[in-house]
């Protein structure tokens, strides 16, 4: 059996641009702090996760609509955890609506109260569709946020937006390339 860190080197070799960094499985169970899940009723939990997993197989079959349906339906039934914000969220970007996006991303950002996987991927997310709409200091915070939960996409993400970082990475790689083929580097 691996060892975490096993998975989190493989992760890093087979998926290094994965959005939420994580090793898949490792804290599953860390959507909220455990006294909150708690506090929701073992047999309704069990069924909000199930269609929340309904909802991710649809949306990767490319039925975006059947996933919506059922992340909706999961926050019906329990409308104060975040996941299943985080998850329509998604689904909603996919369907083009991101203002609905980004609804759902502060919602689940504002139930999870700072904490937690659902929180740190909600992040993730909203600094993304932020990058996109070319809202870099609002980005910025987003991974700020998430690089702290412990997300390495989040913190790659802040090297990007890093202009000295970014120059530094560039003049460093360069580096490398010529010292790894010298005969490359002597034409210049």
């Amino acid at each position: 059996m691996a060892t975490a860190n096993d998975r989190a080197v493989l992760q890093t070799i087979f998926n290094p641009s994965t959005p939420f960094g994580d090793v898949p499985g490792l804290d599953e169970d860390e959507d909220m702090p455990q006294e909150e899940e708690e506090a929701f009723a073992p047999e309704l939990l069990a069924q909000v996760r199930d269609l929340e997993l309904q909802g991710v197989s649809a949306a990767e079959s490319g039925d975006v609509s059947a996933a919506l349906e059922r992340f909706s339906e999961a926050i019906r039934l329990l409308p104060e955890r975040a996941s299943a914000y985080n998850n329509r969220a998604q689904a909603l970007r996919l369907k083009g609506d991101v203002a609905g996006a980004l609804r759902d991303l502060d919602t689940a950002i504002r139930l999870g109260r700072g904490c937690g996987r659902a929180v740190c991927q909600s992040l993730v997310q909203r600094g993304l569709i932020h990058r996109l709409q070319a809202r870099e200091d609002d980005a910025r915070r987003d991974f700020q946020q998430a690089a702290r939960l412990g997300s390495a996409f989040a913190r790659r993400q802040l090297v990007l937006l890093n202009p000295y970082s970014a120059l530094c990475n560039q003049m460093l790689s360069e580096m490398l390339g010529r010292l790894r083929n010298p005969d490359v580097a002597g034409s210049d």
